[in-house]
């Protein structure tokens, strides 16, 4: 029933609608990693949809067939009111037949299907919660998972044995491997290894083009480390000899007066065999005089290796363009390697009993959002965060006794953690303020002093010792009079009152 304009609307506003859900989706707020890999992959297939939309319009706009014309045509005629008068009674005679008298009509499917993207866009469902699939070590996009590449790279002939946190580090610096080790097991191993990442990074950037970039790759493979072109000399350079004109020589007897070397000289710069005795080296040159070297016999010439300035096989430009790719897929996916060492170097700085107790946590929490927050490192035991924004290891948090809490009554029952936080509070503000707030001074003598009364009972026994020690004049001020005798004040005062003195 559905004509071609017809058909050409409905297109145009199902491209609208899904421009209209693209924006939103990127002006949506995503907070954590597995926001943000979900919503990348609803961007990617509302592109994919988008462009099926644009092939079907060109198809329709192209009219091969010249439907949309005749039908434009048949619009704009003589005879416009009638056709309009014929698609209006075909439109009642559809609806008729679908729903009944009285009836209610149902919603645009359309528009019923963006509706439902746009609630399943603000609270997506729980079976839309992962809409890719992650190893439980890859943590959903966070970490890399490269623990059978490493299995197999430690299983392959002249390579060195390392460790997994090493291989972490090193995978990508294939071009410090001599090229006579780089056979059939490594080229199995890089292609392995090339479509794992390749794989993981569709995974978690679904919308970047990796057609383009294996295109840039494909240019020119040889600009990368440990495959560029030797500048060295050439086949026929590398086994260049002397010539050596034959028209004086008649017979090889003449040419055996030579001597070895020169014969071989003469051969080499021929390309022939230069092996054999003396006489059969002057045969084979002299075989040659008045001859072209096209019709001379193949078994003359010496047999030609591959040399090292020249073009490298079949097999070693695929696994350059494989290394190719590797130092480009290492390169983007930089952030997730990083984080990949970082996080197993925090399972080998844990003892047994730890990493049983984060098992523990992680299944108490592995549908828990909060724990995919890229802001909120994953801290079951709620340590102090480090420079680079992630937990230290317990065994540092136990060494620097982070574990001990210190409370302090004078400054508000405010908690310390550790013997260091715990000392240099005494010479800060809040410990200071509270100190002045009970009218003590805030010195020395009270260092390691956290309870009030026993800050006031200390001020107290310090009073009284200092007023013991106080100098008091009236009693301890002395005078002289002039004959040089000492006495006291008071005594001073009387004598002198009395005319005495």
């Amino acid at each position: 029933m559905e004509s071609v304009l017809e058909e050409q609307r409905r297109i145009h506003e199902e491209k609208e609608r899904l421009e209209d859900a693209l924006v939103k989706e990127n002006i949506l707020k995503k907070t954590t990693v597995r926001e943000k890999i979900n919503s990348e992959h609803r961007m990617r297939y509302i592109v994919d949809r988008t462009m099926e939309c644009a092939q079907s319009l060109l198809n329709i706009y192209t009219d091969h067939d010249g439907d949309r014309q005749d039908e434009i045509d048949s619009m704009s005629g003589p005879d416009e009111f009638r056709e309009f008068y014929r698609r209006l009674k075909r439109l009642n005679e559809h609806y008729s037949d679908r729903f009944a008298p009285g009836e209610e009509y149902e919603d645009d499917p359309m528009m019923v299907e963006f509706s439902r993207l746009d609630k399943q866009r603000q609270n997506p469902p729980e079976e839309l919660q992962n809409l890719v699939e992650f190893t439980d070590e890859e943590g959903y996009g966070k970490f890399l998972d490269l623990h059978m590449l490493h299995s197999q790279f430690m299983n392959l002939k002249h390579m060195e044995k390392i460790e997994y946190l090493t291989y972490l580090q090193t995978f990508d610096r294939v071009n410090e491997i001599p090229r006579e080790y780089k056979g059939t097991e490594y080229h199995r191993y890089l292609v392995n290894l090339v479509e794992y990442l390749a794989h993981y990074l569709e995974r978690i950037q679904p919308l970047f083009d990796q057609t383009s970039l294996l295109l840039d790759i494909k240019k020119d493979f040889y600009q990368f480390p440990g495959w560029k072109k030797d500048t060295g000399t050439s086949a026929m350079a590398k086994h260049s000899g002397a010539y050596l004109d034959l028209s004086a020589f008649s017979s090889h007897e003449e040419l055996m007066s030579l001597g070895l070397d020169r014969l071989k000289s003469a051969l080499m710069a021929l390309n022939l065999k230069c092996g054999g005795t003396l006489e059969e080296r002057a045969k084979r040159l002299f075989v040659t005089k008045g001859k072209p070297l096209e019709t001379l016999d193949s078994s003359l010439f010496a047999k030609t290796k591959n040399p090292v300035g020249s073009e490298p096989t079949i097999h070693h430009k695929e696994i350059a363009f494989l290394e190719a790719q590797l130092y480009s897929y290492s390169e983007l996916l930089g952030e997730q390697r990083a984080s990949t060492k970082d996080n197993v170097e925090r399972r080998l700085a844990r003892t047994a009993d730890e990493l049983e107790d984060e098992d523990e946590a992680e299944e108490e929490i592995v549908e828990s959002e909060g724990e995919d927050d890229e802001t909120t490192p994953y801290n079951p035991k709620n340590l102090p965060l480090g420079f680079d924004g992630k937990p230290i290891p317990y065994w540092l948090y136990k060494l620097h006794g982070l574990n001990i809490t210190y409370e302090c009554e004078i400054c508000g029952g405010a908690q310390y953690k550790g013997p260091k936080s715990f000392q240099r509070h005494f010479s800060e503000w809040r410990h200071a303020f509270g100190m002045r707030c009970l009218g003590i001074p805030n010195t020395a003598h009270f260092a390691n002093v956290t309870n009030i009364a026993d800050a006031r009972a200390l001020w107290d026994k310090l009073k009284s010792c200092k007023g013991k020690d106080k100098w008091l004049p009236a009693e301890e001020e002395e005078f002289e009079d002039s004959k040089g005798n000492v006495m006291s004040r008071k005594m001073y005062d009387d004598l002198r009152r009395q005319g005495i003195l």
